[in-house]
Parts: C-alpha cells; sequence; structure tokens
C-alpha cells in the first residue's frame, strides 16, 4: 500500500469515535422480537440485524461512519467529513485497507470494534472473470455503527459511541412489548401466482446451460431468476423477517436497510467464517429437495436426496473447489472436510451439506480468504469463472445483493459472511425475490424450475405489507 494511501486510511480511521460507554442489561426474552423492535424504531438511517452462530443476535445502527467501494473508487466518511480514493480496479484490496487502518488506530483499546456489511455479487466479476461486466454499481459497503446491541440468552450488551445513545437504546429496551396484530399477508393463491412469474424463460435459460456443460464449457452453474414483487402497498420488510424466521431454520439471518439495499433473509450457508485464531471455514450447500409436513413424505425425500445421481454430483463438485479455493490461502496440510453430505433442513427445503476447514497461512488474512471464496460456488458453479461467464450470458441484468454476503467482522480479524439467498430485496422504488439451481449435464428444465420454487416458498408466503 502506497504512503498516500496509508495516510488516507490512517487520518480516517483516527477519526472514527469508539464505543466508548456500554452497559450490561437483563436478557430479552425474545432476541427475534427485540432485533426488530430496534430495526423499527427508527434511530438512525441505516441499521442491520444479524442473527450469528449459537443464537446471538447483534443489532448495529448509525449513519455517520462508513464505507463505500466501487470498481474504480471507494469512499469513506468519519466525523463529519469524507475521503475518497481510487481502486484502480482492486476494491477489494483498498477495502480491506481501510478496515485494517481502524483495526490499527482502535485496536489498542477497542479490538472487539465491529463492521456490518455486504458486497454484491458483481465483485466477483472482479475477482474471478471479465471486470468488464462489473457494471458501476457499488460493490462493498461496511457501516461502523454508532451503537451495537447484543442479544444472548442470559444478558444484553449494548455499547455506544456516547451516552446520549447508550440512553437511547436503554430506554427503548425497557419499554414494555405491547401484543400488536400482524400486517397482512399474501394468500396461498397470490403467493403461488408470485412463486411461478417468469418460470418459462427460466427454463430456456436452463436449456441453454445445459448445452455449455455439455459443449465442454463448464461443470455446473447456478443459474437464477428474479421475481419482481407486484404492484400493490409497500412490503414490510422487520414484519416479513419477523414472520420468515419463525418459519426457517437459516445458517444466518439478517434485516437491513444498509448502502441503498433493504433485505430481509434467511441464509441457509456461510461464505466463510473466520476466527481471530485464523481458523477459517465454509459450508458449501448444494443438492435440494423440498422438506414436507408428513414425515414419512419428508424422509422419503431425504432418501431421494441422497440418492439422486445429479444431486451427489452438483454436491461433490463444489466440495472440490471450495477444498481448492480453502488450500490457496491455509497453510499446507490444515485443510480438512469436517462435514460431508449431511443433510439440512433450510425453511421449505433441505439440502446436502459439507464444511471444509483451515488454518490461514502467516501471510493471509481474512479478506484474502474473502477474496479467494467469494462469491460462494453454491451461487457461482464450477470451475468459478466459466460459470460467471455462463451467468452473464444467461440471466437478465445484474444480480447486485443476491449471491453476495452479508457480512460482520471485527477490529481483532473476525469475519463471518452469510450467503444472500432466500431473501426479498429491495432497492430504490423496486422489491424482489430471486432464485436459482445448479445446473449440470443431467439437469432438465422442469426440474430447476420446481427446485426455484421450492426456494421461494422459505420467503413468498411470509411476505406482510404496510
Amino acid at each position: 500500500m502506497s504512503t498516500g494511501l496509508r495516510n488516507t486510511w490512517d487520518a480516517w480511521a483516527d477519526s472514527v469515535p469508539p464505543l466508548a460507554r456500554s452497559s450490561t442489561l437483563e436478557p430479552c426474552h425474545d432476541p427475534a422480537v427485540t432485533a426488530t423492535r430496534l430495526a423499527q424504531a427508527a434511530l438512525d438511517d441505516q441499521y442491520m440485524v444479524y442473527e450469528a452462530a449459537g443464537g446471538v443476535w447483534h443489532f448495529a445502527a448509525g449513519s455517520a461512519v462508513g464505507l463505500t467501494a466501487h470498481a474504480s473508487g471507494i469512499t469513506a466518511r468519519a466525523a463529519g467529513r469524507t475521503w475518497t480514493s481510487p481502486t484502480d480496479g482492486r476494491p477489494l484490496t483498498v477495502f480491506a485497507a481501510a478496515l485494517s487502518a481502524l483495526s490499527a488506530a482502535q485496536g489498542a483499546h477497542d479490538g472487539g470494534r465491529h463492521f456490518y456489511g455486504w458486497a454484491a455479487f458483481e465483485l466477483a466479476h472482479l475477482l474471478h472473470a471479465d471486470p468488464a461486466a462489473t457494471g458501476d454499481g457499488p460493490l462493498l459497503h461496511a457501516l461502523i455503527p454508532s451503537v451495537e446491541v447484543t442479544l444472548t440468552g442470559d444478558r444484553t450488551e449494548v455499547r455506544a459511541v456516547d451516552e446520549a445513545w447508550l440512553r437511547k437504546v436503554a430506554d427503548l429496551l425497557a419499554e414494555p412489548t405491547t401484543r400488536q396484530l400482524p400486517p397482512d399477508g399474501t394468500t396461498p393463491e397470490a403467493t403461488e401466482r408470485i412463486i411461478a412469474a417468469g418460470t418459462a424463460g427460466y427454463g430456456s435459460a436452463v436449456s441453454r446451460t445445459v448445452e455449455d456443460i455439455r459443449a465442454g464449457l463448464l461443470e455446473k452453474a447456478v443459474v437464477s431468476r428474479k421475481v419482481p414483487l407486484p404492484p400493490g402497498p409497500p412490503v414490510d420488510f422487520p414484519a416479513t423477517y419477523l414472520a420468515g424466521r419463525r418459519a426457517n431454520t437459516p445458517a444466518r439471518s439478517y434485516l437491513l436497510d444498509l448502502g441503498g439495499y433493504r433485505a430481509a433473509g434467511f441464509s441457509p450457508e456461510t461464505v466463510l467464517e473466520v476466527g481471530e485464531d485464523g481458523r477459517v471455514s465454509t459450508q458449501p450447500l448444494a443438492g435440494t429437495r423440498a422438506r414436507a409436513t408428513d414425515p414419512a413424505e419428508n424422509e422419503r425425500l431425504r432418501a431421494e436426496l441422497l440418492t439422486d445421481p445429479k444431486e451427489i454430483h452438483e454436491h461433490t463438485v463444489s466440495v472440490r473447489l471450495a477444498w481448492d479455493e480453502m488450500a490457496s490461502v491455509c497453510r499446507p496440510g490444515s485443510v480438512a472436510v469436517e462435514e460431508f453430505m449431511a443433510v439440512r433442513p433450510r425453511g421449505s427445503v433441505q439440502h446436502l451439506a459439507s464444511r471444509v476447514t483451515g488454518r490461514l497461512r502467516p501471510d493471509a488474512g481474512p479478506w484474502d480468504a474473502f477474496a479467494s471464496l467469494f462469491p460462494a460456488i453454491t451461487a457461482t458453479g464450477v470451475s468459478k469463472r466459466a460459470a460467471l461467464q455462463t451467468l452473464a450470458r444467461h440471466e437478465e441484468g445484474p444480480r447486485g445483493l443476491y449471491g453476495g454476503t452479508v457480512f460482520r467482522g471485527n477490529a481483532g480479524g473476525a469475519l463471518d459472511a452469510a450467503l444472500v439467498l432466500r431473501t426479498l430485496i429491495g432497492e430504490g422504488d423496486e422489491t424482489w425475490l430471486r432464485a436459482g439451481a445448479g445446473v449440470t449435464a443431467q439437469s432438465n428444465p422442469e426440474r430447476e424450475i420446481e427446485e426455484t420454487c421450492e426456494k421461494l416458498r422459505s420467503v413468498a408466503p411470509h411476505l406482510r405489507f404496510t
């Protein structure tokens, strides 16, 4: 990193106020409800709820400090000032450098300082494929919050930049929870009409992708379809999140209004998890069947999933590539498959799931692992470069947040990044769902259309409107 760039980020990091005030409160009865109430309170222009591993929920809010990266430049804000810098086509590198400066500036007295953000799918074209396909939209955004609330089973922890923020949140948490009638949802008939939109065009995209695979251009591509919501009352994102979380079994969940996107999602897997000790893991899920309400039927579908040659092939090639990507940033001999082809329930579907782990090399950090593993194999395909080129040909328009990540990290080197699937997304006046299926040489359009419908039922029945 050049001296000028280092000085830019040092000046920005020195302007970021620490979370100097903290308090520990009584545990809440229902962390999902409490986190959603905090989101609904409109404490600031930007916020994120992030459900991490182990039943721990985080809420972060603030708009004074943040980072936004495009392909050509990055902008940072703090203390009423703005810093800009070119990225020379390497936005992730410069983004990581800025966060590293924050770690150096605050690590000594605030090593637990966290950031929350997202990465758009189009960042993948810069990392692995054709930079010209990246577009000019934002690729990365991070919030360094003014207040952060952590909800665990035995306590509620609040950290804030000043006493005013601390008191504002404490007063809100002290208010009694009032029982309100939930907003209106969609009828089953309306849900199915939403889910069925655009299936014919999607079937054609699957057929063209199968032709590419049989021609030897790639092994697998995860082809998706966008489902815009029809005109009508605005979607209530917090209410949708709460209703959807009750019905889903995600690896991570999130609710956000951040950097131009609104989202309520129930991620089936993590792209990567990095600990401060350098342990890194990724959790590829590939291979899908619906989940049935009848136990016998559900077990039949599970057995079918475990013996279907197409689903097994799709999963194993994903695990193989995950291993290769982990090995590129991990210590020799440290990469292992700790779980292979387990079946995990994820809302309306069940997936084949594996976990690949390793230890980062001494010269590699969390963002090096991110650069290798992003985007998830299970949202792109094999090989990743060829799959990205195929998706650019056969999908309509950019994906944006879909297939990217929502993440939480800290100044000590930890990073937890959830794959953005099973998510309601809003940008400007538009709101949509999106779902995909892994296409291989054995695929047929009818089954892949059915799979996208199965996945959309994790979210669509739980839409709520204002």
